[in-house]
């Protein structure tokens, strides 16, 4: 009996369906990412050899570069509209709905109040530039900071609470449970290095005058010594 040999030929991969299915994630990650703004702000921080990770659930922030200008943040959005709000109020500063929105969106300011809507009108680079030899005032006789912090941290403990309430209710059975700890209010000092000391000791006082003493110092990581 003759054999019949069948025609060899390399095997074809379609691959329609990937392409299909990468062209998905492109478009997934375009509409879901959140870009981060660009910081007004960039410090070169001391180095330490601790290794304490502060939760940024609750963070409130407080920066002072080199020229010791001083810079607020706090995170979450709904936080950030509602201490502006009150801000706003104190000072009889007037802001528009897109001063609001720009202020929800970005890192940190580093301005007085006077100044918070023209410096929330410019972009990430001109926010750096920005004409301000103090950033936010914080000294004996008109310290805003105090204000900032004040209401960041009242906002703060509702916000973290809630926070704390929703996501222990998501947990399941056997899951450990969470901290409460972990949704206070975290207060963080950010200081360059070659920052001036004066500016730094009034930021620090700043928290000392409203009795929160729980105040931790950002610093980049460094290897610990090796012990012979």
């Amino acid at each position: 009996m003759a054999e019949i040999k069948t025609p060899k030929g390399s095997p074809s991969i379609d691959m329609t369906p990937m392409v299909d299915l990468a062209f998905l994630l492109v478009t997934f990650f375009m509409l879901a990412a959140t870009f981060r703004t660009d910081e007004p702000v960039e410090v070169s921080i001391p180095s330490s050899i601790g290794d304490k990770e502060i939760p940024e659930k609750t963070l409130v922030l407080v920066t002072v570069d080199k020229g010791g200008r001083i810079f607020f943040s706090c995170t979450g959005e709904e936080v950030r509209k509602k201490v502006l709000a009150q801000m706003a109020a104190k000072y009889k500063v007037p802001l528009s709905e897109d001063n609001i929105k720009e202020f929800a969106r970005i890192t940190s300011i580093g301005c007085s109040m006077n100044q918070l809507p023209q410096y929330l009108s410019l972009d990430g680079e001109g926010r750096k530039n920005f004409p301000t030899e103090t950033g936010i005032p914080s000294d004996s006789t008109h310290n805003e900071l105090k204000d900032w912090v004040n209401f960041a941290n009242r906002e703060m403990l509702d916000y973290g609470k809630k926070m704390f309430e929703e996501e222990s209710a998501k947990q399941g059975k056997n899951a450990a449970p969470l901290k409460a700890d972990d949704y206070k209010p975290k207060f963080v000092l950010k200081a360059a290095m070659d920052a001036e000391y004066v500016r730094v000791k009034s930021a620090i006082e700043t928290f000392r005058d409203l009795n929160l003493n729980n105040l931790n110092f950002v610093t980049s990581q460094e290897a610990a010594p090796v012990r012979h």
